[in-house]
This record gives C-alpha cells, structure tokens and sequence, in this order.
C-alpha cells in the first residue's frame, strides 16, 4: 500500500503492517516517518528492535537470521534496516523477496533507504516488497508545501507568524527541513509560545540554504535570474572551486545539445529525454529551456565556459566568478 507521507498517522491507528519501506532524499520526514512506525510498534507491544545499517562489514543474511530467531522471552520485534543509499545489490535483493514471500509472525520490518529512481521500484524486489508493505516516498518540500509544514512545525511549538514570517523562514531554511526544525526550537526557546513578526524571525533565524551545483543547473534552466545571483553567491561563500561549477553547467550545455540534435533527426522527446536521464520535475525544466535557447546561444554558453575555464587555470585574464555569472544568465 503506498501512502502519502501526511497519511501514515491514520493508518498506524487503524492497523500495523508486517513491513514498511521509506525512500527518499530528505532525511528528517524519513527518520520522523521511521519514528511513528517505532512509537505504534512498541505501544502494540513490539518491544525488542534489531538495528542493522548496511555499511562495510553488513550481511544481508544477519537480517534471515534475526527474522527466523526466536527470543529468549517471547518478545515481539522491529527489524530497523537503515540504507543510506538507494543501492540493496543482489544479495538484499533476494534476502527482501524471500523474507516478502514468507513473512516471520509477531515481526515488523521498518526498512529506510535514499530516494529510488523509476527504475529502482520497478525491480523484482521492489516489486515483492510494494506487495506487503506500506511504502511511503519521500520527496523534498517546495512552495506551499513547504509554508504548511512550517506552519505546522511552528504551531506544534505554540508559536505563530504571518505569511511574510513563513516566506521569509522558508527563504532561509530552503530545501533544509532539519535546519528549519532547529531554527523552530530557537526561536521557542528566545520566545517562548507567541505570535512572531517578520523582523524577530530576521534577528535569530541563520541563512540555511543549501547550495550545490545541480540546484544552480535547475535554477538556470528555470530562468530565475534572481535566485542565480543568490545560488551563486552561496556556492562562492562556502568555497565550492569555479571549476567544480564549471563543470556542472558544461555537462548540462553538452546534454542540451545533444538533445537538441538527436529531437532534430525525429527522434521521440520520451526516447530521447529517457536515454539522457532526464526524470519528474526536470522534464518541464529541460523541455521550456530547449525552446527557449537555439543552438546558436547554446554555442555561445559554451564558448563563455570556454573562457571561464582559461580564467580558472590562469591562463586568461579577468574574475571567473563574473565569467560564471555570465554563463547563467545567458540562459534566462
């Protein structure tokens, strides 16, 4: 049964389930998620819980062998797989369709894992697991998602704000939920339970963003100009090298290209889109930007890459960083 994150309160109060799976790419949704199914297991009276990560040293058979032990005292148990990848290899692949296709009695399995990509849960042990467990993906809150479950988070704390407040907590905290959570716990702890303006969340909350390469890639092929200029200025204050993001957009130039080329021979957008691993949200972006820019002005984004390489080596003159500015917002 797949469930939406928001669901799974609900449907611990009507009944446990025999294995639950929890996959995605933000790690405080997924270990709150995990804490739920922990909480109602040990209130039905799962009280024993086996903790397994699969770093270096695990084996996949230490899981068959605590699902068929018995305990000393009858206990019910937990079976906590923590993945912090999305990779289970063969051998976990067959350890989960076997365990799926024989579930021990008085057992829960709670396993948690990095987000799965289309391919991935369309695997044979996916699949048998999907059969008998609830599954809940995991994925990174935007917009008004992301002013609701701040409000939330606030309200659960006994504090209040506006819609300017929420904007301007989710500004700083973006795309951080545990950030966000720790700034809440600070502003309880300065305030106490109140109502908070904008300039009080201003004083105390930090600038959380995070900045990488691939979420400038996204914001230029967004066409936000604004946001580049912020994105950069984050990846130049935490030291992140020219080169590194140069990089980043010459790979997202190159595959633009490509696309454009093989669309232009008749080739199906999906066909093509899927052998350059283009997946969800990114379609829309990749397709707005192939119209939005010829392959004159991709030439001329790469020729400018061209040139900001020379000047991260030294061997051109000029500031890289202005160079990079540049590159981007050729692409708005």
């Amino acid at each position: 049964m797949r469930l939406k994150p928001e669901q799974l309160v609900g449907a611990l109060q009507k009944n446990l389930g025999a294995v639950y799976l929890f996959h995605g790419d933000e790690p405080l949704q997924i270990g709150e998620l995990a804490d739920l199914v922990r909480q109602a297991a040990k209130k039905a009276g799962f009280l024993q819980r086996e903790i397994f990560s699969t770093d270096i040293g695990f084996e996949w058979s230490e899981i068959t062998i605590a699902a068929q032990s018995m305990s000393i005292f009858g206990d019910k148990k937990v079976l906590d797989v923590r993945v912090p990848t999305s990779l289970f290899g063969n051998d976990g692949a067959k350890t989960l369709i076997s365990y799926c296709e024989k579930l021990p009695a008085d057992t829960i399995l709670l396993i948690t894992c990095g987000k799965l990509n289309a391919a991935g849960m369309k695997t044979r042990w996916f699949e048998a697991v999907d059969k008998v467990a609830v599954t809940i993906q995991v994925r990174p809150l935007e917009g008004d998602e992301l002013l609701e479950w701040l409000f939330n988070r606030l309200q659960k704390r006994g504090l209040n704000t506006d819609r300017e407040g929420l904007l301007l907590l989710a500004e700083r905290v973006e795309g951080n939920l545990l950030a966000a959570a720790q700034e809440i716990e600070k502003l309880y702890i300065l305030y106490g339970c109140i109502t908070l303006s904008k300039d009080q969340i201003f004083e105390v909350v930090a600038d959380n963003s995070r900045y990488d390469v691939f979420k400038l890639v996204d914001t230029i092929l967004a066409g936000n100009a604004n946001r580049i200029f912020r994105v950069l200025a984050g990846l130049k204050s935490e030291g992140v090298a020219p080169p590194v993001v140069l990089w980043g957009l010459m790979r997202e130039v190159r595959t633009l290209c490509k696309i454009k080329i093989e669309l232009k021979e008749g080739k199906s957008k999906d066909i093509v889109f899927r052998n350059h691993q283009i997946w969800d949200k990114r379609v829309s972006l990749v397709d707005k930007t192939l119209r939005r820019l010829s392959p004159e002005k991709l030439l001329d984004i790469l020729t400018l890459c061209a040139k900001a390489d020379r000047q991260a080596k030294g061997q051109e003159s000029g500031d890289v960083w202005e160079t990079i500015l540049a590159v981007c917002l050729l692409f708005v």
